[in-house]
């Protein structure tokens, strides 16, 4: 660690229901693809660590699974992970989605159980209303109001990250709050998952966007062997465990044509992340209530 007089430091959780562009945020704040992007909600199950590092600071933010009610050993790990960042950071992003003026109440119901949570927290908690580009800005103030008599934020900043409007504003705004500190990790670097992490969850993204209805989500992804070969071939061995025979046939598709599609198209993200070529070996196996097996969800790196 580097300890520079005036540089600040510290560390950032983004938590939030699910499908509110979370990842998509921790992703327009690095710079750099770090976490994985579904229209489904849920996409995300572990905490994702993006590093945004400046001339005068270095913030460490912690995307996590979008906080719902408990119903499987994953669901209840899922929500512990997101107990567990609020706990020992320096700010908290809540971030939620713009609505016009007839949707205000509704959305704020739905963050209810959030806030009660943040009401343990004695971090400053900003606001961070998404997704503003599409929605009419004379609604944003409204907005604003509605979720001040709720809960005593630090800050309110609206923002489309998917657009990149105003994520910058997030950064310096967010600097302000804290404390000098070391540069933990180096300049330029963006995460510190692991590789077999990041390979995981390629591969599962590319089922979430080829698959419908419950299929995504009763599917894990473990990497079993990553290993360079003589000739600069990122060689990976990856097992995609679902919990019925019918989820299986799902998966691989008419003679194999949807595992094909899954496993190029993952290929093509594995290489342009790691920027090296890459052989991938996708395989299915059912594993019967997976998502219930603590000792599965802890070899998933999902605890």
């Amino acid at each position: 660690m580097v300890c520079m007089s005036g540089f600040k430091s510290g560390f950032v959780a983004i938590v939030g229901r699910p499908n509110v562009g979370k990842s998509t945020l921790l992703n327009a704040v690095v710079g750099e693809k770090i976490a994985i992007v579904s229209t489904k909600p849920q996409t995300t199950r572990s905490r994702i660590t993006g590093i945004k590092t400046t001339a005068d600071a270095q913030l460490i933010f912690m995307d996590t699974p979008g906080m719902m009610r408990p119903r499987s050993a994953l669901n209840r790990h899922m929500v512990q992970i997101v107990h567990e960042a609020y706990q020992h950071v320096d700010v908290i992003l809540l971030v939620t989605e713009g609505k016009g003026a007839d949707q205000i109440e509704a959305q704020i119901e739905k963050d209810n159980l959030l806030l009660e949570h943040l009401k343990e927290a004695h971090t400053p908690v900003f606001l961070v209303i998404n997704k503003v580009d599409l929605i009419d800005k004379r609604q944003i103030l409204p907005m604003i109001e509605a979720y001040q008599a709720r809960y005593l934020f630090a800050e309110y900043v609206p923002l489309s990250a998917l657009k990149r409007v105003n994520v910058d504003e997030l950064v310096q705004t967010t600097i302000k709050y804290l404390p000098e500190g070391p540069r933990y990790f180096p300049t330029d670097q963006l995460t510190d998952q692991p590789e077999r992490f990041l390979i995981a969850e390629l591969i599962r993204e590319q089922i979430f966007t080829r698959t419908e209805q419950e299929v995504p989500y009763q599917t894990a992804v473990f990497v079993e062997q990553l290993e360079d070969t003589e000739n600069r071939l990122l060689r990976v061995e990856a097992t995609i465990f679902v919990e019925r025979d019918s989820q299986k046939g799902i998966l691989i598709g008419k003679h194999g044509s949807r595992l094909k599609q899954i496993g190029q198209l993952a290929r093509q993200e594995i290489e342009r992340r790691l920027h090296t070529r890459v052989y991938l070996g996708l395989w299915v196996k059912v594993r019967r209530d997976w998502s219930e097996n603590e000792q599965l969800i802890r070899d998933m790196g999902y605890v």
